[in-house]
């Protein structure tokens, strides 16, 4: 019994050990996977290298005739920087091309990318401060190709100018968030910067030019560039954060007129049609005489004659028929608000017929008479 348990014991504590192992394995991973803030990758030194390289390489590329003069100005400098890293440079202005190649001092193996980046980006239009920056090992370009993503060329113009923005602000504000250097020239892009930020620079382009506005991206951008300051946030789903953005096709095709409705599919093949013999024969016309079926057929072409005939007529009788008038609606008298008197306006009507114009009225008349009389006996009492 005793042996037993110290079996079981034994048996526990290495699984113990065990888990602790994964534990220890997984923890390490995470640690690995994880880059620390403000780590950078040791510069590559002439002690890591120090017999240099065997061959020579080379590149060339070719700019366009308005860069002639840009190019041959900042020319010197471009040598200089490049004397540097042990790289020789070469203009050729007869043949329009610029050309880097090693030499015996060259112990880097990877500055020759660089400097054909970046006489890439001086033939693509970018600044010799900005281009220089290539040579460093933190720094990064890439020169996305859009000339060829839209097919009509108003569209490609508009979408383009959709990327720079007004006065370049849509740009500028692309060029913030990422920590990028953009420039657009003629059908390319041409980004400068760090891996990340050219990632979404790439995007965002590619976008723009599947007529995806820039601010919804830049909108993105702004969210996760905010959430990654959080260090709790930095190891979590960011998916819950961001702005969903539905499409929406606001130009609706339109249907067509005409529109071919399909049969439905019969294995049978339709009935024979009726040729003109058999026609004759149904209507029984086959078994008449020549002389018949003349005088037929000029009895319809005169049927027919008849009918276009009346038709004309009509058409013309139409002309001198007189239009429909207007039933007239007369107007209902207002109801009156009282009973009126009519004999009292039968009474005025013959006071006005007895007045003759300038007489006085009868009551006034009579009036007079009598004060007329009254004078007449006081006077004949005087006397």
């Amino acid at each position: 019994m005793a042996a037993s348990d110290e079996a079981e014991r034994g048996n526990g504590d290495g699984e113990n050990r065990k888990s602790k192992r994964k534990k220890t394995s997984k923890v390490d991973d995470s640690e690995l996977l994880t880059v620390p803030d403000g780590w950078k990758e040791p510069t590559f030194t002439r002690e890591d290298n120090p017999r240099g390289l065997l061959e020579e390489s080379s590149f060339a590329t070719l700019f366009p005739k308005y860069r002639e003069a840009y190019l041959k100005e900042c020319w010197p400098l471009v040598q200089k920087a490049l004397n540097e890293h042990h790289i020789k440079a070469a203009l050729d202005l007869i043949e329009g091309s610029m050309t880097v190649s090693t030499t015996r001092k060259t112990f880097d193996p990877y500055i020759i990318i660089r400097a054909r980046d970046l006489i890439k980006l001086l033939a693509r239009s970018v600044p010799f401060e900005q281009a220089v920056r290539i040579l460093q090992d933190d720094v990064a370009c890439d020169i996305i190709k859009i000339g060829s993503l839209v097919r009509n060329r108003e569209r490609f113009i508009k979408r383009r100018q959709r990327l720079i923005g007004p006065n370049g602000s849509t740009l500028k504000a692309l060029e913030l968030l990422t920590n990028c250097y953009i420039m657009v020239q003629g059908n390319t892009v041409s980004a400068l910067g760090s891996f990340n930020g050219l990632k979404e620079v790439r995007k965002v382009v590619l976008d723009t030019m599947k007529n995806i506005h820039p601010i919804y991206n830049i909108k993105t951008l702004m969210i996760k560039k905010e959430l990654s300051k959080d260090p709790e946030l930095r190891s979590q789903n960011w998916e819950r954060f961001l702005p969903k953005f539905k499409h929406k096709n606001l130009n609706k095709r339109k249907e067509p007129k005409k529109k071919n409705v399909k049969k439905e599919y019969t294995p049978f093949p339709p009935p024979q049609p009726e040729s003109q013999i058999d026609k004759e024969l149904a209507s029984g016309e086959y078994f008449l005489k020549e002389s018949q079926k003349k005088r037929k057929r000029v009895e319809e072409i005169k049927a027919r004659q008849a009918e276009v005939i009346s038709k004309r007529q009509e058409e013309r009788n139409k002309a001198f028929i007189p239009p429909k008038e207007k039933p007239v609606v007369k107007p209902k008298k207002a109801p009156a608000e009282g009973k009126i008197d009519i004999e009292s306006i039968k009474e005025k009507v013959k006071k006005a017929k007895k007045k003759k114009l300038g007489a006085l009225p009868v009551e006034e008349v009579k009036l007079k008479m009598v004060a007329d009389e009254n004078k007449k006996k006081k006077k004949a009492l005087k006397l």
